[in-house]
């Protein structure tokens, strides 16, 4: 099985998540399931199965998150020194060739994407034409709104 890159960052933030939903979300649902469990009829009581269906969802997501980091590749960005060079988990900021607008992303696993934040996935249209890459260099891409025009204006790592 392919190990799937994860940044430090997004490790501790699933890691986190993993933590809350074990020390906090499972022992609520649980006693909101013998709460409703002392009021009677199980048949009918609604309160225990929404709370039932809750506890589903919260070991679904635990399950979900173990899988995800037992099978991460944790890439410590700041221990990279690619030269300029565009690699997984670089800062790289971006000048569009269409509109003249600067732009800043860093190229992050799957489950840390998140474009408000400036945090674009590794397999994107836009990462992949940036990997390998280096500082000056022009892209060109199809995105889903079209074609795209990119200038390298500088490649970090942090």
């Amino acid at each position: 099985m392919n190990k799937t890159p994860l940044t430090v960052r997004g490790a501790e933030l699933l890691k986190a998540e993993l933590q809350r939903l074990k020390s906090e979300d499972r022992p609520q649902v649980i006693a909101a399931i013998a709460e409703a469990r002392a009021h009677g009829d199980l048949k009918e009581n609604a309160e225990y199965h929404a709370a039932r269906e809750q506890q589903g969802f919260i070991e679904g997501r635990i399950k979900e998150l173990e899988a995800k980091l037992s099978n991460a590749q944790i890439i410590d960005v700041t221990s990279l020194n690619a030269g300029g060079k565009v690699v997984f988990g670089a800062t790289v900021e971006l000048m569009d060739l269409d509109s003249d607008t600067e732009v800043t992303y860093q190229i992050v696993g799957d489950d840390e994407a998140d474009i408000k934040q400036g945090l674009i996935s590794v397999n994107s249209p836009i990462a992949r034409a940036l990997i390998g890459k280096h500082e000056g260099d022009d892209i060109h891409f199809s995105a889903p709104g079209g074609e795209k025009h990119f200038e390298i204006l500088a490649v970090h790592y942090r």
